[in-house]
């Protein structure tokens, strides 16, 4: 990616807002990603920021490079590293390649709102040691703006070292699997009415299986050709069990949390929004709240009386203009 560089006369706002408009368009690109069907092992490069972060030499954890210094993740691993440094590695396969980028990392933020009990807010970032160059292998993946909206059903993939099956040993090789997004409603009814916040999403097959992911890693989604960084692989019951989805912390709940900590070279934020009607408002069960009917907004309330008053000035000021001109009419016919 080119450097830019500002003038000392450029005033900040226009220098940032730069900035955010060149990270969003640059984010996400994955030149080496052709992937259209999942559960199997990721060829080099599809997922470029794939993070793997070990301690004492051996993976833990995931995240997600989000810009040239900044890794997001989940906030359970953090806890460890006041005991254990971490080290987090990019573009690793399982194995030693020429592509693969290490760096140590110098500082972690949990989210100051997590909950342990209920991993509500479990989301953190991590800032590396140094900044990394961006490569086929190595890029940023955007991030899901403030204001998106998925609904159930999406296409989604998750990435991972993560166990392949309950009770076994963790991949050798980053995994890959599509699994489509379970809405809030069902997942509450899954896990019990109250347990999904709206700061979670899920995603998992109603049959079960398919589970790479590991704590920390990305659940993204593509959209034109970019991909956006949905969730933060959080927690589950088991290991893909039937009917009990995978939680992810939702990404789009914390953009202004995100920004707030990186003051510069902000991550790319991305609006995705789904279309069509969501089915998980037709979801029920003991104790699910039921969807309140579709109202208009008062910004729409507020729209329609406007338009409404316009056009009726507009009829009244048409007609006094008729009347004008009805009138010079019969002058000129009378004096004639």
């Amino acid at each position: 990616a080119p450097e830019w560089t500002f003038g000392p006369f450029l005033p900040k706002k226009i220098k940032d807002l730069f900035l955010a408009r060149l990270s969003t368009m640059s984010c996400g690109k994955a030149p080496l990603n052709t992937r259209i069907v999942g559960g199997q092992t990721a060829p080099a490069g599809s997922w470029p920021w794939q993070a793997s972060l070990h301690m004492s030499g051996s993976h833990f954890c995931g995240g997600s490079l989000i810009n040239n210094q900044w890794v997001l993740s989940a906030v359970e691993l953090t806890n460890i590293q006041t005991s254990c440094p971490l080290h987090l590695v990019l573009s690793t396969q399982g194995s030693s390649n020429p592509n693969e980028v290490s760096r140590s990392v110098s500082s972690v933020i949990n989210h100051p709102n997590y909950n342990s009990a209920t991993n509500d807010n479990d989301i953190a970032l991590l800032k590396l040691s140094s900044t990394v160059t961006f490569t086929n292998y190595i890029r940023p993946v955007c991030l899901a703006a403030s204001g998106s909206s998925v609904h159930s059903g999406e296409d989604v993939w998750v990435t991972g070292w993560g166990t392949l099956s309950e009770g076994g040993s963790s991949a050798n090789d980053l995994m890959e699997v599509d699994v489509p997004t379970v809405g809030n409603r069902q997942c509450n009814c899954d896990y019990g009415v109250g347990r999904i916040t709206n700061n979670m999403i899920c995603a998992g097959l109603r049959e079960g299986g398919r589970t790479p992911g590991d704590s920390g890693g990305p659940l993204v989604i593509k959209q034109g050709d970019q991909w956006i960084q949905l969730g933060v692989v959080s927690f589950g019951i088991g290991c893909a069990r039937p009917e009990l989805p995978g939680v992810y912390a939702l990404v789009s709940s914390y953009m202004t949390w995100i920004n707030n900590q990186i003051s510069s070279n902000q991550p790319g934020f991305v609006n995705f929004r789904s279309s069509g009607t969501d089915s998980d408002l037709s979801v029920s069960c003991n104790g699910l709240p039921t969807v309140p009917p579709t109202t208009p907004s008062c910004f729409i309330l507020y729209l329609v009386f406007v338009v409404h008053s316009f056009l009726l000035l507009r009829a009244r000021f048409e007609e006094q203009q008729l009347n004008q001109a009805a009138f010079v009419t019969n002058r000129v016919f009378l004096s004639v």
